[in-house]
């Protein structure tokens, strides 16, 4: 039976199977708890933002009488209202929680109201919009990565990693290129919004609740905004409706605010950001602009290859030295690269903090060498495959990466030729050829790429987490460990981790929100290692207790405590055997300990930020994906008709789980490279900033074969049961979306010029207009080929889909 189908025995442990998600029955009940579910306090007020309506300027003014004159407002609260540091920054302190003098972007928040309702609040909040009330003196603003690369605006010192002579290589090589390209940003979309609850308590103590991947974050952040120690503040999460970076660092100033105003009015205090402001306020996935260059042989083995990646940080400096140098780390991807050059720059513009996202940099950094990969294939006249395997990271000198980790447990060739074989990649990249050639108008593509993931935080004192395990007199068990749930399964990896600890049924173990009054000083859930270290974390503390139970075992059963096994909710030794709640009751009459802390640091893990080596991650995940697509040239429309995906989650834990998200990385990935356009007008206002405007992938972009198999592996290291992260590196898979649709187009090139070994000018997200956009630089006329192919009328210069399109983009007609 398929590793993703099989099902536990009854009273098995289930390590390795399909379970459910421990709250899947909630979510499609509508039972699961988020923050804005919990049942207010009497007296609860509500609150919102005053927005900021320019990119960049200085405040002249501030009269809020008519604010707090509105109907329901109960207070209204600025800078000057913060008692401690006015920052929510993680790494810099350079991210005002409301605007103090100068407001840095559209959008930022400038003052908070509280009113006796959400509605009221939000009222009042928008007369910010009057001049009455906030007037500004505007000045210059900086909105694009390439205007702050060219002003030379950073939030952080550039980062320059070279190894060997990149240039000389280059400069000699029988094959030189030169490119550029660039990608969109992502908006995070959770489908839970940002939202914290306050409640002050006695003594100058507060409880927040927030939707958080990062409650010791919260936490200390709130201390410091209130010039309180951090026992005084507790953050809890039981879960969120999504977070995929945008609720690590970006739920501060929410928390920060409702805070504030609990604290200062003595009441509960709730902030609930309505979704288009929670678009304009908080930071997106980094977008980026790319200049390269490389020089290669004859079979496009890379000789030489030198990169500059600008990405867009926003006006702060949030996580983007991390996303920068994970950029960095993952130009390499699954590529030998012996001499090259990488420049990743965290560029400074009045526009949101952008911050993490799934895949943190990584997905920004690889993606460029997919493409340079591609454009030194169309050179050639090579499939795209065969320069991908003549580049691939080998054994020997050909293993170390280009910031001298050693490539260890390399899997991706083996994991390629699966792939290429159950898709039947070649058949069908000769079947399309067949196709095109008979098709004027509709064209198809196809494309393979591979991924190799680093998985670790880069910064290393990150990779650390605790748990607490309790195991009560009945037998039943409660975990409650530093990661946060945001529906990716890690309570149930945590509870299945635990359960097969004791040899118990996942039933009678229960995980309790994350809260930092109960595991202190966590690491955010983010990087891929959530169930990495919070499960070898409460595997710790589960094995503590275990231990002090066999011994008790041994005492009542015979034998020694090393041959007592747990098994079925059983105990055995000496060819006895005892319920485990027996055995439980037993420990606690002979007063065992029966809970117990765990703790967790990744080893290995080390990194010079000076010279941008060392050996930032534990391990790689790999995996491939194969994607085939039709462009209609007259259109610009797309559609993915297949996906094959393999992916390497080591030893699976749940099975389930992992594919699960594989397929909404993979999906979540094409949105970014297809669909989802962030757009910003030249007064620097995030014009794409709710559903209405911003398309992110529907039920009806999914394929109708989408093949998603797990890699048959394990982990070289000793992770928590040889399995390997699963959050992060699936989203890379859907490179292979993009390239197809670069294929397509390259095809309809070919129609219509003979062979050519131009490579297809297409930005992404290819949107429809970026795929007309790059059909018009390539010269393709599909009305033409059409008509010539029946040998009807003349041809004209071009299609009328393609003037209106120039028209549009220029406007001046296009004749």
């Amino acid at each position: 039976m398929d590793q993703a189908t099989r099902a536990p025995a009854t009273g098995e442990t289930a390590i390795g199977v399909a379970l459910p998600h421990e709250s899947a029955a909630l979510h499609v009940s509508g039972e699961a708890t988020y923050t804005d579910d919990i049942p207010e306090l009497n007296g609860t007020l509500h609150a919102a933002l005053g927005l900021s309506r320019h990119a960049h300027a200085r405040i002249v003014s501030l009269d809020l009488e008519a604010v707090k004159n509105a109907p329901g407002v109960v207070a209204v609260l600025t800078a000057d209202d913060i008692p401690g540091e006015n920052n929510c920054g993680p790494v810099v302190h350079d991210d005002p929680i409301l605007a103090d003098g100068e407001v840095l972007y559209l959008g930022q928040p400038v003052f908070v109201v509280i009113a006796t309702s959400h509605d009221l609040a939000r009222r009042a909040a928008a007369l910010a919009k009057s001049d009455d009330v906030v007037r500004y003196e505007p000045l210059e603003a900086i909105l694009t990565a390439a205007q702050a690369k060219a002003k030379k605006q950073f939030v952080l010192p550039p980062l320059h990693l070279k190894r060997g002579a990149p240039a000389e290589k280059i400069a000699a090589a029988p094959h030189r290129l030169t490119g550029t390209f660039e990608v969109g940003g992502q908006e995070q979309f959770y489908l839970e919004g940002q939202i914290a609850y306050a409640l002050p308590k006695e003594m100058d103590g507060m409880h927040v609740y927030s939707s958080t991947q990062h409650p010791t974050e919260m936490q200390l952040v709130v201390a410091h905004m209130l010039g309180w120690p951090a026992h005084s503040v507790v953050c809890e999460c039981r879960r969120m409706g999504g977070g995929f970076g945008g609720k690590e660092s970006q739920s501060a100033i929410f928390a920060c605010i409702a805070a504030l105003a609990a604290h200062r009015l003595r009441r509960p205090v709730k902030l609930r950001a309505d979704r288009d402001d929670d678009f304009m306020i908080t930071g997106k996935r980094h977008d980026a602009v790319y200049e390269y260059e490389a020089g290669f042989d004859d079979q496009g083995r890379i000789l030489g290859a030198r990169v500059d990646i600008a990405l867009r940080a926003g006006f702060s400096a949030d996580l983007s030295g991390a996303v920068a140098t994970r950029a960095l780390c993952h130009f390499d991807n699954a590529y030998y690269l012996s001499d090259v050059e990488i420049v990743s720059l965290a560029c400074r513009t009045n526009t949101q903090s952008n911050t993490a996202f799934r895949g943190f940099g990584g997905p920004q950094g690889a993606l460029v060498m997919e493409v340079l990969l591609d454009d030194i294939a169309r050179r050639l006249g090579l499939d795209p495959l065969d320069v991908r395997r003549a580049n691939f990271y080998g054994i020997g000198e050909r293993d170390v990466t280009p910031y001298g980790q050693h490539v260890e447990d390399n899997i991706v060739e083996p994991l390629v030729d699966e792939l290429v074989a159950s898709s039947g990649y070649r058949a069908r990249r000769a079947a399309l050829a067949e196709l095109n050639a008979r098709s004027p108008v509709l064209k198809r593509g196809i494309a393979l790429t591979p991924v190799k993931f680093g998985i670790s935080f880069n910064v290393p004192f990150l990779n650390q987490a605790g748990a607490l395990v309790h195991v009560y007199k009945d037998g039943s068990v409660l975990v409650n460990h530093g990661g946060t749930e945001m529906g990716q399964g890690l309570n149930t990896k945590v509870a299945q981790v635990v359960a097969n600890e004791f040899g118990l049924p996942l039933s009678q173990v229960r995980v309790s929100a994350t809260d930092t009054s109960k595991v202190a000083n966590t690491s955010a859930t983010a990087a891929s290692t959530g169930s990495d270290i919070n499960g070898k974390a409460a595997e710790d503390a589960a094995r503590k207790i275990r231990e002090r139970l066999a011994a008790v075992a041994a005492k009542l059963l015979g034998g020694d405590a090393q041959s007592v096994r747990f098994a079925r909710g059983h105990v055995d030794a000496n060819g006895a055997s005892m319920p485990f709640a027996q055995l439980v009751n037993a420990a606690y009459l002979a007063r065992v300990q029966l809970w117990s802390d765990g703790f967790y640091a990744t080893p290995k893990v080390h990194w010079d930020a000076k010279t941008l080596t060392g050996h930032p991650f534990y391990y790689f995940a790999y995996g491939a994906a194969v994607s085939e697509v039709v462009i209609d040239t007259l259109t610009g429309e797309w559609k993915l008709l297949r996906a094959d995906l393999l992916h390497d989650a080591g030893r699976s834990i749940n099975p389930a789980i992992d594919i699960g998200q594989i397929e909404g990385g993979f999906i979540q990935g094409m949105g970014w490279l297809t669909t989802e356009e962030l757009w910003w007008n030249r007064d620097g206002r995030l014009m794409t900033h709710a559903p209405s405007t911003y398309k992110i992938p529907a039920l009806s972009d999914t394929p109708a074969a989408l093949n998603v198999r797990l890699y048959r592996n394990e982990n070289a290291e000793p992770t928590i049961f040889r399995s390997k992260a699963v959050g992060e590196p699936p989203l890379l898979l859907s490179f292979s979306v993009l390239l197809a649709i670069r294929d397509a187009i390259a095809a309809a090139a070919g129609a219509a010029h003979g062979e050519t070994r131009e490579a297809p000018p297409l930005r992404a997200p290819a949107t429809p207009e970026a795929i007309l956009d790059a059909l018009d630089a390539m010269h393709v006329d599909a009305t033409n080929a059409a008509r010539q192919s029946r040998n009807s009328e003349p041809a004209v210069t071009k299609s009328p889909v393609a003037r209106a399109a120039a028209t549009a983009r220029t406007g001046t007609p296009d004749r």
